[in-house]
């Protein structure tokens, strides 16, 4: 914040205007703002390094008025950063309050219920900060590029395979509107990573031996599919960023940039809540009173 209490927009990323026609090509990987006169790493490091410092008196103050959550939803390609954006801005809130879930393949019990019923458990109660690394928007993204995910999932219409994507695409707004409307404020970030920056990243994987854990095949394979992900990341942005629910698009080529850009987000999301530390009761008044009476009292002398 500057000295009159207000936050500086250094690195806000752009959110996709609710209703607009998105295309990829609009949305540069390798953006860098124009900063001049600054080193522009250095800068972004001060950046996020200030929000994480604002973000721990928020979340006190989040858990305390008990009437707010937030999700933080991410989603990108392999090796887009998701993991370490989620380490560094979340590093200096209080684990207690916040979880963080990673999505894997569905489970024979999960694919027997409707397609959002596992993420709805996971969401984050009153108070606290939720992060889906990855998310319900996979059942538009990875089911819609390969179809025996979708045959998986045995929906009972043999054609509503026609009409589908756009009945999710409104399931899912719907499901966050009624989310907004309880108290769960949801921020997205679409992690836009090059393809280049992508075959960089693996390859670096691969010569390391140190993270050749992390190394997965089918990562190679996905590759393969850049394309048709890219048209459905793009339907996803076109018709799921709305005004309770906004995508914001984050440059995924420089990882120091993306923590900057989503800490300044999530600060000034929290902070535009206008929280507030509950009312003291009459009630309580008079319990601290009776309690400070006894403590004084209660002395070893």
């Amino acid at each position: 914040m500057d000295k009159n209490g207000k936050l500086k927009k250094k690195f806000t990323p752009q959110k996709i205007k609710p209703g607009s026609l998105v295309s990829l090509r609009d949305h540069d990987p390798a953006f860098l703002p124009s900063l001049p006169k600054v080193n522009l790493r250095e800068e972004a490091e001060a950046s996020l390094s200030h929000s994480v410092e604002q973000l721990k008196a928020l979340q006190e103050l989040l858990y305390a008025s008990d009437s707010w959550s937030i999700l933080l939803i991410f989603q990108g390609m392999d090796t887009a950063g998701k993991d370490s954006i989620i380490r560094r801005v979340m590093s200096g809130l209080n684990p207690q309050g916040c979880s963080v879930t990673s999505f894997k393949h569905p489970s024979l019990a999960e694919l027997d219920h409707n397609f959002l019923w596992r993420y709805s458990k996971e969401m984050p109660a009153r108070g606290r900060v939720g992060v889906f690394n990855r998310s319900y928007y996979e059942e538009v993204l990875i089911v819609r590029v390969h179809d025996r995910i979708y045959q998986a999932q045995r929906i009972p219409d043999p054609v509503a395979k026609d009409t589908v994507w756009a009945e999710r695409f409104e399931d899912i707004n719907a499901f966050e509107k009624h989310l907004s409307r309880n108290g769960t404020k949801v921020l997205k970030f679409f992690l836009n990573l090059s393809k280049e920056e992508q075959r960089k990243r693996l390859l670096k994987r691969i010569e390391n031996p140190e993270k050749h854990w992390k190394f997965d095949f089918s990562d190679i394979s996905e590759r393969e599919y850049w394309d048709d992900y890219t048209r459905v990341y793009e339907k996803m942005l076109s018709a799921t960023s709305t005004t309770w629910a906004p995508w914001y698009v984050i440059p995924a080529d420089h990882k120091w940039l993306s923590s900057a850009m989503v800490a300044e987000v999530l600060l000034r999301t929290i902070s535009g809540l206008k929280l507030k530390h509950p009312v003291t009761t009459p009630e309580k008044e008079a319990q601290l009173k009776t309690a400070r009476e006894r403590l004084e009292r209660d002395t070893d002398s």
